[in-house]
């Protein structure tokens, strides 16, 4: 599944293709939503914000489609009059006179009124976007501190998108390891000091990833495993996706281990 950082820098790319530009023809797959094509056609698009993992398509007659991307869905851009690919299932579909910008599988698409936006049930519930430079190290601490989460194990809340928005499978993995907690503790069991370095990991990795498009591991080290041969997923990542490869601090062989159904990887000396 996409997590924040890839929903953003999808949302750019798309936003850059669509913004400012009328359509020229709107597609929708699911008959629900048909009756919108018409009303959406001509209209141009204002905005591509993202709340977490949703992503939120704004255009001039307070109309917004509101799509989450779920496990499989993939948005593309192509030139205008390019055809979709003939494999996926094409769900949405924004034509103008230059580009086209598809999306791919997603279940979850919808067509909200402006004012309707601020109650869906996602963006309702969903917690601070670590991607908002408006976001601090300090509020997220606050977060973890909060009676709603500090209970619960931090394997777990850390992909509850009502705790904060945008953290996924290999960001909950790094950002544990980073911070050098065990995934099955949780906030209230942690010192001070843990809680501000998962509070600052959650932030500056989030951001990271984005900045470098899914980079997580030290920059520094990255460079040096980049000239020494290794491919962009041999040093992509701290731990995520690197079962029984040694550590980067102590030299143990990362472990993986399942939790909720969701694989999760960390180094059992450096988060004990």
């Amino acid at each position: 599944m996409p997590e924040g950082p890839e929903i953003r820098l999808a949302a750019d790319k798309i936003a850059k293709a669509i913004v400012g530009r009328p359509t020229t023809k709107v597609f929708f797959e699911f008959p629900q939503l048909k009756a919108f094509e018409k009303r959406l056609t001509g209209r141009t698009v204002t905005a591509v914000e993202t709340y977490g993992k949703a992503m939120l398509t704004r255009f001039d007659n307070e109309l917004s489609i509101y799509s989450h991307n779920q496990l499989y869905g993939k948005w593309r851009v192509g030139k205008a009059g390019s055809p979709p690919h003939p494999r996926w299932s094409l769900r949405l579909a924004i034509h103008n006179e230059t580009h086209t910008a598809f999306l791919y599988s997603a279940s979850d698409i919808e067509v909200l009124e402006d004012w309707e936006v601020a109650d869906h049930p996602f963006i309702r519930k969903i917690g601070p976007d670590l991607l908002d430079p408006s976001v601090t190290i300090e509020q997220v601490a606050l977060r973890y501190m909060d009676d709603r989460f500090k209970r619960r194990r931090l394997a777990t809340i850390l992909l509850d998108q009502g705790f904060l928005a945008g953290i996924g499978n290999y960001l909950r993995s790094e950002i544990l390891y980073v911070a050098g907690v065990h995934p099955k503790k949780r906030a209230i069991d942690c010192t001070p000091e843990q809680i501000e370095k998962l509070a600052e990991a959650s932030v500056m990795l989030t951001r990271q990833s984005y900045d470098t498009k899914g980079i997580t591991n030290d920059l520094a080290l990255v460079e040096r495993l980049k000239a020494e041969g290794q491919t962009r997923s041999q040093y992509r990542h701290y731990v995520f996706n690197r079962v029984d490869k040694p550590c980067y601090d102590c030299g143990r062989p990362i472990i993986k281990e399942m939790h909720g159904s969701r694989r999760l990887y960390l180094c059992p000396i450096c988060q004990p």
